[in-house]
């Protein structure tokens, strides 16, 4: 207890702080809480009038700091001598998705009123000219090109989850924004916890001038991490010392060590049929017992990430087969009420294509899935109920922890490796804590809970490592752009936009980076000798050998590819041919065994995909993908007329009728993959003979040098990537800023002098990652002449980029869009030629994949047939990803209708094609 001059001392302190910072002191009276260190230090600078950077963990209270300085702005600034408030000013309030916005927006009104906040979006523009505006970032972007008067006035901006300015897709608009800011404009940057905060500040302080850095540590809800093994919690770390030095609990190693070991020896072998195999592989703890182990601990609200939208949704069946129910009959009625009041824009035919009663029948129970490929509305209804506390365990893709506000009281994590995009890798320590942040409510939970699930694969040590560590580096992505070079240029000129660009957060990493580059080429150089040594071969020239056998499998990797496509072909052309009532037998993969075709391939769009019926009952399309050899026509049953292939009663004597063909399901062999032989080809065998000929061939040391020579070789081109980064990177955005200018000058976007042409300023106002390309189609009339519905399709082919790569083109409606379409890849190739003859990075290939479902969509068909033309997926394109990227499509046709690049009719026919796009599960989200 303090004594009464220690209060005194105290109580002097406050009066004194009160009388140096009045704006925060009004500002903390109507807070209802008491400001933390981080939080009070942040706003102090902020009425000092400095610059800010905040690094705080998830849920710490950064938001605080960025709702002073709107109070700043409405208070007017400082006080003038006389006691007078200051004229109002403005304040920008910017994150970098629309969902923040929104929610952002919301929060301010219920604290300002509505008339005092605006918002303005891709979607909404409410209220633009208020002295509080919240937006996304790319809004403010576009302001400062267009030299916008909603900026008269503005004093200050607040760049919410400003770590985003690494993400490489749209992570440059964050350092456009900061370098293009007027100066008198401070500037507050809110961030997560990153490790190089001090070098980014550095860089703030030379663009913006005097910034302060504040960096907490601190979670203001402590968060405690756990490790469940099979049907046995532990913790992860006995105590907090323990968890500092990354000491793991004694009994949660000495447990996990003795599982692995039993596993290892085969411990519980299988019974049965080859029971004197090892047992079966480790099988952890079911999803609904993880959930109900966390309801009966007091651990819900809980996220569990599962890092694939297939394992969500599959979660969340688990978990109603397994008879899980979370709520009370007064929260299902309450869940019920919401969901029915969310979705009432949407058919009633389409709900159920959508899934809406299984949706439904989860949340009831208190289990939702949250990931990109549900349909916005969903996610949205998901996301307010879990927040309302009526959703009690939601089982996500990573895409939640980088969204709203939606925090619990347990996180669990099922696995340490997500898919990437190109490959399966380890979550990061950046990663870790971004997920795990999300446990501990504050001023609801007294702690918060993470909890990985072990495997055999999970080292209790890496965990300790992951929880542990706090690196979490900002590395720029920034990057010059057509659409950028000719607005700089514009504005302020070609000489001032290079040095600009010079100025970047980007450029200022690379110029550090450099040095530790070059010691790394040098010691690479050293290793390089050392194998070199160690591959010599005293027969002959074992550098010589050994191109020839890395010949050999360059050859040998494209005519595999080359017998592929023809496989590919073939089974195609099979597919084609097929009937209603024509039972063949699918080779490989799930679906192996007979089927009976229900409807053909429909023809129009894509490859061919069958709807079949399988002896086992599953009904659904199959592809050219499930055939490793052409379908082959076995025999033929009665379909019956108005089959309905989702009645389990018509399915099961069908799939009798199947059986009794008499066929044998697998052929005489089991499904795989079958290896074609390479073939005689010339070439190869050239090589192969040269090979056998060469005197090291006969080494019996031959694959002890291959194997040194092999490591040479990987280290010689990481090495001269290396180098080329080194002299790159020096100077490089200017470099390529110079390059960027030379071919929009040579294009007759740049005149001669510099000076932006009339194409320029149409390409200035194209905001797109294929801007040049949309330019180039507006120069040439590609888009002219076309209906709402071939405009939407023969856009979307620049818009629409596929998840994973397909071998094959997809197929184009027929009439004026196949032209379009190929016209624009026409002009595609004259740019990557030009670009790639400058040095440049290409522009993106255009995506045909997208063509069919926005054309059908835009035509008015229905939202089942629509998601079945979905090219590159395997059954029906997931309702998220179509509103997504219709959403993209109908973006860019914004950009066509008010382009002066366009014609008049191209205009007007972009605003029929939004009209015709804008219904149905896309009205809702256009709203």
């Amino acid at each position: 207890m303090s004594s009464p001059a220690e209060r005194y001392a105290a109580a002097r302190r406050r009066a004194a702080q009160s009388s140096m910072f009045p704006a925060l002191d009004e500002f903390a009276l109507d807070l209802g809480f008491d400001l933390d260190d981080f939080q009070r230090e942040a706003c102090q600078s902020l009425e000092r009038g400095s610059g800010v950077l905040v690094c705080a963990p998830t849920g710490a209270g950064k938001t605080v700091v960025g709702e002073f300085a709107v109070h700043l702005a409405l208070r007017g600034g400082t006080s003038a001598p006389d006691g007078e408030q200051g004229p109002r000013r403005k304040c920008f309030y910017t994150t970098p998705i629309k969902a923040l916005s929104n929610q952002k927006y919301h929060d301010l009104v219920a604290r300002y009123g509505a008339d005092q906040v605006g918002l303005l979006t891709g979607d909404n523009a409410i209220n633009g000219d208020a002295p509080v505006v919240v937006m996304t970032t790319e809004v403010l972007r576009n302001m400062l090109y267009a030299g916008s008067s909603t900026l008269d006035g503005l004093a200050y901006v607040v760049m919410d989850e400003v770590h985003y300015l690494a993400d490489r897709f749209r992570g440059g608009v964050w350092e456009e924004v900061i370098i293009h800011l007027p100066a008198s404009v401070t500037l507050v940057s809110l961030s997560a916890t990153v490790s190089n905060a001090e070098e980014f500040a550095d860089w703030l302080v030379t663009v913006r001038g005097e910034t302060s850095v504040v960096v907490s540590e601190h979670r203001p809800v402590p968060l405690w991490q756990h490790m469940l093994v099979g049907k046995r919690m532990f913790d992860l770390f006995h105590d907090a010392d323990a968890a500092r030095k990354h000491d793991v609990h004694p009994e949660l190693l000495r447990y996990t060590r003795d599982t692995a070991r039993r596993l290892e020896l085969g411990e519980g072998r299988s019974a049965g049929p080859g029971g004197g195999r090892r047992g079966p592989r480790w099988r952890g703890p079911m999803r609904p017992d993880i959930v109900d182990r966390l309801d009966r601990e007091g651990l819900l609200p809980a996220i569990l990430f599962i890092f694939s939208r297939a394992g969500c949704d599959a979660a969340v069946q688990q978990c109603l087969a397994a008879g899980l129910r979370l709520t009370t009959p007064e929260e299902r009625a309450e869940i019920r009420e919401v969901v029915e009041s969310r979705v009432t824009a949407i058919p009633g035919e389409d709900l159920s294509v959508l899934g809406y009663w299984e949706w439904l029948d989860g949340l009831e129970r208190g289990l939702a899935a949250h990931h990109a490929g549900m349909l916005p509305a969903f996610k949205e209804v998901v996301e307010e109920l879990f927040v309302r506390g009526l959703v009690k365990a939601v089982f996500a893709t990573e895409t939640l922890a980088l969204g709203i506000n939606m925090p619990a009281r347990c996180v669990v994590l099922e696995r340490l490796v997500k898919y990437n995009g190109e490959a399966h890798v380890d979550l990061t320590p950046g990663e870790y804590t971004q997920l795990t942040g999300r446990a501990g409510r504050r001023g609801i939970d007294v702690e918060g809970h993470a909890v990985v699930v072990w495997s055999p694969e999970t080292d209790p040590r890496h965990v300790a490592g992951l929880a542990s560590t706090r690196t979490y580096p900002l590395r720029s992505s920034f990057r010059p752009s057509y659409n950028m070079a000719v607005n700089l240029v514009g504005s302020v000129g070609a000489e001032p936009a290079r040095a600009l660009l010079e100025s970047s957060f980007a450029q200022f990493q690379a110029d550090r980076s450099v040095v530790g580059l070059a010691r790394q080429v040098q010691r690479n150089t050293e290793t390089i000798e050392a194998y070199g040594v160690e591959a010599a071969c005293h027969h002959g020239d074992f550098d010589e050998y050994f191109a020839l056998r890395v010949a050999i499998g360059d050859r040998e990797r494209a005519l595999a590819r080359q017998g592929q496509t023809q496989r590919k072909a073939a089974a195609v052309t099979s597919l084609e041919r097929l009937r209603v009532g024509d039972v063949i037998r699918v080779p490989s993969g799930r679906r192996a065994g007979l089927a009976v075709v229900l409807d053909p391939a429909a023809g129009g769009f894509g490859e061919p995909r069958p709807l079949v019926l399988t002896q086992d009952r599953w009904a659904g399309r199959v592809g050219p993908g499930d055939f490793t050899t052409p379908a082959e026509v076995l025999a033929r049953v009665r379909v019956p007329k108005n089959f309905n292939h989702r009645s389990p009663a018509a399915r099961r004597d069908l799939a009798a009728a199947v059986a009794a063909t008499g066929l044998d399901r697998h052929g005489g062999r089991r499904g795989g993959r079958s290896r074609q032989p390479v073939g005689d080809d010339h070439r190869l065998s050239q090589l192969r003979t040269e090979l056998r000929r060469h005197p090291c061939h006969a080494c019996p040391e031959r694959e002890e040098h291959a194997r040194w020579a092999e490591r040479r070789r990987r280290l010689e081109r990481d090495t001269e990537e290396l180098r080329q980064r080194v002299a790159g990177r020096t100077g490089s955005l200017a470099r390529t800023f110079d390059r960027i200018v030379a071919l929009l000058t040579a294009r007759g976007y740049l005149g001669g002098t510099g000076e932006v042409t009339d194409a320029g300023r149409t390409l200035g106002r194209i905001w797109s990652e294929a801007d040049l390309l949309v330019a180039e189609c507006l120069r040439r009339g590609v888009w002219d002449g076309l209906s709402p519905a071939e405009l939407a399709a023969a856009v979307s082919v620049v818009v629409f980029e596929a998840r994973r790569d397909v071998d094959e083109r997809a197929s184009l409606p027929r009439g004026p869009v196949v032209d379009a379409v190929d016209e624009t890849l026409k002009l595609w190739g004259d740019i990557e030629a030009d670009e790639s003859g400058r040095g440049l990075s290409v522009t993106r290939e255009p995506d045909l994949g997208f063509a069919w479902p926005i054309y059908r969509w835009a035509r008015g068909e229905a939202l089942a047939k629509v998601l079945a033309s979905g090219h590159e997926f395997d059954g029906e394109m997931p309702a998220g990803d179509f509103v997504r990227w219709a959403r993209q499509v109908v973006d860019l046709l914004g950009q066509l209708k008010d382009s002066g690049g366009a014609s008049a009719e191209l205009r007007s026919t972009a605003r029929q094609a939004i009209a015709a796009i804008n219904r149905g599960v896309l009205a809702y989200h256009a709203t």
